[in-house]
């Protein structure tokens, strides 16, 4: 009986406290049963303690995630806020900066435009990063390269009012389209779709590409506001949030 006890109090002490170490070599065959009975026991009685140790994990899961992805933006904070070539609105000269990875056919990415748009304008000091990453098929690469080619051709303002007029539009896109939709903005549709297809175009996106690949980002969209990435939509409520918070912790 002593040596019974011995291993279902272990088992009782694991089970309900803190994590304890126990080497189920040095028990005896004896002890061993007594062991997983007892904790088969525990647990058929208190089957809650199961839910609350998948809590837990999941919790530790999420805090390292976060951590890893704290680290990727620290490591890789050059190339994510100042790369020289994704445009800059909002204040370019914001406490805080807001970075979108997006793609013009993602769903998600147009349901985001409002929610980034309030912000903006509703808080009126952070700056606001486009990177260029299309993943959706051939009509993402096209418009990417439209929008991206309109900046190199015509300057930051047109490329407000192309990327803008891009989200919004609506079935396949062609030469004609994308010409169309130029003209209709008063921009050089010719060398537009001319550089379309340039090596610093190219490089641009493979740029952008090979960050998102760095940064473990699959998924569009996804911010960097701040020191933290957010991955998927988030209502412009969550993210003055968290402006709000980081501010605060400053």
């Amino acid at each position: 009986m002593i040596r019974f006890a011995a291993p279902a109090l272990t088992a009782l002490a694991l089970l309900a406290g803190p994590a304890q170490a126990v080497d189920l070599s040095q028990m005896t065959d004896s002890e061993r049963s007594a062991f997983r009975a007892e904790v088969r026991a525990f647990l058929m009685e208190n089957p809650e303690v199961i839910l609350e140790a998948v809590q837990q994990l999941e919790q530790r899961q999420a805090e390292a995630e976060a951590q890893a992805d704290f680290d990727l933006v620290k490591t890789n904070a050059e190339a994510i806020f100042n790369d020289g070539y994704s445009w800059v609105g909002g204040n370019p000269e914001g406490d805080i900066t807001l970075v979108e990875f997006m793609d013009y056919r993602c769903g998600y990415c147009r349901k985001a435009v409002p929610e980034v748009e309030s912000l903006l304008k509703s808080d009126g000091n952070i700056r606001f990063i486009v990177k260029e990453f299309p993943i959706l098929g051939e009509a993402s690469t096209i418009s990417s390269r439209f929008a991206v080619a309109t900046k190199q051709v015509a300057g930051d303002a047109a490329y407000a009012q192309v990327h803008d007029a891009l989200l919004e539009l609506q079935g396949d896109l062609s030469d004609v389209v994308l010409g169309r939709l130029a003209e209709g903005l008063g921009l050089d549709a010719d060398a537009i779709l001319a550089r379309m297809d340039s090596d610093e175009v190219t490089e641009v996106l493979a740029k952008t590409r090979a960050l998102a690949q760095t940064l473990n980002i699959s998924g569009t969209p996804t911010f960097v506001l701040g020191d933290e990435m957010l991955r998927g939509y988030l209502p412009a409520d969550q993210l003055e949030m968290i402006v709000a918070e980081k501010r605060a912790a400053d």
